[in-house]
């Protein structure tokens, strides 16, 4: 008698054994879990013969068998190929008289089967895979009881829960592997914590680079391998992080297993479960060393730049003003580039690289503190502040800053000759804006003397201010000549003071 398979609709025969194969379960060794099912499922019934049998491909193969004596048969006389055909579960009271089964030769000769109650085990996607069944070499014309039959429905779950668990610890150990084998394979050095902060896995590039013995460093032995001076912070770092749940993130000095301590960028980031539990930290550890020193040394080479460029403008300086008492009648031009170069000279003094010792001395690298540090001379003329910033502040470098510099020292040095600041009640008001893509700045003068309308005539500053912002800063200088005073709006692009916001907007 031959069974065919693929005669239910829904379900094709391919996929029916790629769910059963998905288990990996066929021809593994008895295990207890699946042994104890049959055992208690044929006392229940009282029957000789129980089995877990498993229908794959032209044999039907029993995961667990009591009574029967061996771990396999044809398919061909399988009672089971018949019940997963059927919807959940299949009795034959008397297989004799059942046209089914009448002719099997497991009927008509030993070991002689009568009686059978099968339950359809069905993956987590619907398959039928195989049954948990039955057999009797007695007939049961009455059938099994309603509790035999719920005794086998709840047993043939328990069978598809172990088969599940199977398929997950299978998965886990298969994704297991195959991190492990990414993670082994990445130049960097990858680590793994549990909630609390334990750690409990290191990938190999950690034991290459540390040469400590596997599992030395598990728990809070990693802390010894950093160098004593960064231990401390590195520690009290990592408990706060696991305190917040925040990102980890610090550069600490490595031992190496030559001895050698190296820069290393630590990082990590927690891994929630479904109701936002951290569940894991993941992280890793990269030799910055050589990117490190690199830096240093470019740091260096342009600190060293800047002190020539600056030493260049007091050189300028003061050949401009050696000339300028050799030759009297240029003393009133040569005051003016003076003045323009200190101005060019101050700008690269805020911006330049420095060293810790030199920060303080040019405070925050931020518009208004350059500003102000610009204005300083011209609101210290009477002892009062005469210029005031009002307005949003902003992140500052030197890709604006020779063109700022250019264009309020311009304007600072007309006030203090003919405008606001060149009367004792004079003021000047700088507002800065952000709105939206623009950053807007508005000079404005008031209690100087009266404004009677624009000169006639565009003078060497006023074309300098007019370059600075719309040919250097890309954006739009309007002069306004008031009765009260020179108001001066500058309309730049928000990205134009600095390469950092200018980078952000691309991002």
């Amino acid at each position: 008698m031959t069974v065919t398979l693929d005669q239910k609709p829904g379900w094709a025969e391919a996929d029916r054994l790629a769910a059963l194969r998905a288990y990996d379960i066929l021809d593994t060794p008895r295990e207890t879990a699946f042994d104890d099912i049959v055992n208690l499922v044929a006392r229940v019934f009282d029957a000789p013969i129980a089995v877990v049998n498993l229908i794959d491909e032209g044999r039907q193969w029993f995961k667990a068998e009591t009574g029967l004596g061996v771990r396999e048969t044809p398919l061909d006389t399988s009672f089971c190929a018949h019940a997963i055909l059927m919807q959940d579960r299949m009795v034959v009271p008397d297989a004799t008289r059942d046209e089914r089964f009448a002719c099997n030769p497991l009927v008509t000769e030993a070991p002689y089967l009568r009686f059978y109650a099968g339950e359809v085990l069905k993956s987590a996607e619907g398959l039928p895979i195989g049954t948990l069944c039955v057999l009797d070499d007695k007939p049961r014309p009455e059938g099994p009881t309603p509790l035999q039959m719920n005794a086998l429905q709840v047993l043939a779950a328990q069978v598809m829960t172990q088969l599940e668990l199977r398929r997950s610890l299978s998965r886990q150990r298969q994704s297991e592997s195959q991190f492990r084998a990414i993670a082994d394979s990445m130049p960097q050095m990858v680590w793994s914590t549990l909630p609390d902060g334990f750690h409990d896995y290191y990938n190999a590039r950690w034991y290459e680079f540390t040469g400590v013995p596997e599992g030395s460093t598990d728990g809070e032995g990693w802390n010894g391998m950093f160098h004593p001076e960064d231990q401390d912070r590195a520690f009290a770092l990592w408990r706060r992080c696991l305190e917040t749940g925040e990102p980890y993130e610090i550069e600490y000095r490595l031992r190496r297993h030559d001895g050698v301590y190296r820069w290393t960028l630590g990082r990590a980031r927690p891994i929630r479960n479904e109701v936002g539990e951290i569940a894991r930290w993941f992280g890793t550890c990269t030799d910055i060393d050589d990117l490190k020193r690199s830096d240093q040394a470019k740091e260096l080479l342009s600190q060293e730049l800047s002190h020539r460029i600056k030493n260049i403008f007091a050189v300028v300086s003061a050949l401009i003003a050696l000339s300028a008492r050799q030759h009297p009648e240029a003393k009133d031009f040569a005051m003016a580039v003076r003045t323009r170069i200190n101005a060019l000279a101050r700008a690269h003094e805020f911006v330049r690289p420095h060293t810790e010792s030199s920060k303080p001395t040019v405070g925050s690298m931020t518009l208004h503190a350059f500003l102000t540090d610009l204005f300083k001379a011209y609101s210290e003329l009477s002892g009062k502040t005469r210029v005031a910033l009002t307005g949003d502040d902003a992140t500052f470098d030197d890709q604006a800053a020779t063109s700022v510099a250019l264009l309020f020292h311009e304007l600072a040095t007309n006030a203090a000759k003919y405008g606001a600041l060149s009367c004792d009640g004079g003021r000047v008001t700088l507002d800065t804006r952000r709105l939206g893509d623009r950053f807007v700045l508005t000079w404005t003068e008031t209690g100087g003397p009266p404004v009677e309308g624009p000169p006639s005539k565009e003078g060497f500053g006023s074309s300098l201010a007019t370059l600075s912002v719309e040919g250097q800063l890309g954006g739009r200088l309007e002069r306004n000549w008031l009765p009260q005073g020179l108001q001066v709006v500058a309309d730049l692009p928000a990205t134009a003071l600095s390469r950092r916001r200018a980078a952000q907007n691309v991002a």
